[in-house]
C-alpha cells in the first residue's frame, strides 16, 4: 500500500515527514512525501533557515505524481503542518483526486495549529481552514486537546468533553476523532492519555506522561502517521491506537534516556516495525 504525505519537512531532527516517512516505512508502505516546507530545523530552536513553498510548488510536485498514473495504488493520503492556508486548498484537491482513482482511500488530517503552552502557532488563516473546509473532507483527524477545542468550539475538561467535542466533529465528516495529550481534570499526576472517537463508540488509553523539557516536537506527527498506518492495516481503530501509543511511548521513553531533543526514531525502528501492546484502550 502506499501513502501520499504532505507536509513540513526539516534536514535536522524529526518534525513532519521526517516523522512520518520513516516510520511508515517500517511498517511497510510505500510513501510518498511531498513537502510544504524545507527548513533546517523544526521552529521549535527560536531560529531555522528555510523557506515555505508556494501553493504552486505543492500542486506541481502532485501534479507529476498524478501524471504517473499511480493514484490508484494510493491507500491513503496524510497532511501536517501547512505553512500557508492556500497550501490547504492543494491538500483537499489532492485528497479528492486520490480519492477518485481510489474509492477506498482515506484521508487523515493532523490539524497542526498549536498548544495550550505556546497557543496558535500558524498563520491566522489556516484555523479557519482547518475548521470550515478540512474537517469536512477528512475521514480522520488527529487534533491535540488545544486543537480539538479551537475546531470544536467546546472547552474539553474530562471525558465526557471530549465525547462531545468529537460528535460535533464527526458531524461535519470524520469517521474517527484522535485527541492526543488529553489531560482530564480528573486525571491522575504524572498521566496523559488519548481519546479516540467513532460515532457509536470511544475509547480512552492512559499512559505515564514523561519528563519531555524541552517539550519534543514531531511526536504529533509521529502519533498521526503510525495511528493511520496501523488503521490501514488492521482496519480495527482501538488496535491501531494500542499498536500506536506502544511505539510512540517507545520512541519518548528513549529519547529521553538518550537526553536528546529530537526523536530517537533509527534506534527504535525494531519496535515500530513490530509494536507491542502494553497499553490497553478502555471503553468509555
Amino acid at each position: 500500500m502506499s501513502i501520499l504525505s504532505i507536509q513540513s519537512h526539516v534536514a535536522y531532527g524529526c518534525a513532519g515527514n521526517r516523522a512520518a516517512v520513516f516510520p511508515l516505512q517500517r511498517l511497510g508502505f510505500d510513501v510518498w512525501p511531498v513537502n510544504t516546507v524545507q527548513f533546517s530545523n523544526h521552529m521549535g530552536y527560536g531560529g531555522w533557515e528555510g523557506d515555505v513553498f508556494p501553493a504552486d510548488h505543492v500542486a506541481r510536485v502532485f501534479r507529476g505524481i498524478h501524471e504517473r498514473g499511480v493514484l490508484p495504488e494510493c491507500s491513503a493520503v496524510l497532511s501536517g503542518f501547512l505553512g500557508d492556508p492556500e497550501i490547504g486548498g492543494v491538500i483537499l484537491e489532492a485528497a479528492r483526486s486520490v480519492k477518485d482513482a481510489n474509492p477506498k482511500a482515506l484521508y487523515c488530517c493532523d490539524p497542526v495549529m498549536g498548544d495550550y503552552d505556546r497557543g496558535a502557532t500558524v498563520h491566522p488563516g489556516i484555523p479557519d481552514f482547518l475548521r470550515t473546509r478540512a474537517v469536512q473532507t477528512a475521514d480522520i483527524i488527529t487534533p491535540n486537546q488545544f486543537e480539538a477545542e479551537l475546531l470544536s468550539g467546546l472547552t474539553i475538561r474530562n471525558a465526557r468533553d471530549a465525547r462531545r467535542a468529537a460528535d460535533v466533529l464527526h458531524r461535519q465528516g470524520p469517521r474517527l476523532v484522535l485527541i492526543t495529550s488529553f489531560k482530564p481534570e480528573t486525571a491522575e499526576d504524572g498521566s496523559i492519555s488519548l481519546f479516540l472517537s467513532e460515532p457509536e463508540r470511544a475509547w480512552m488509553l492512559t499512559t505515564p506522561e514523561l519528563p519531555l523539557h524541552p517539550p519534543l516536537v514531531g511526536a504529533g506527527d509521529l502519533t498521526a502517521a503510525l495511528f493511520l498506518g496501523h488503521y490501514l492495516k488492521s482496519g480495527d481503530p482501538r488496535t491501531a491506537l494500542e499498536l500506536m501509543a506502544d511505539t510512540v511511548f517507545t520512541v519518548l521513553e528513549r529519547t529521553v534516556q538518550d537526553g536528546f531533543r529530537e526523536l530517537r526514531l533509527v534506534q527504535c525502528q525494531d519496535r515500530i516495525a513490530q509494536p507491542g501492546r502494553r497499553f490497553s484502550a478502555v471503553p468509555v
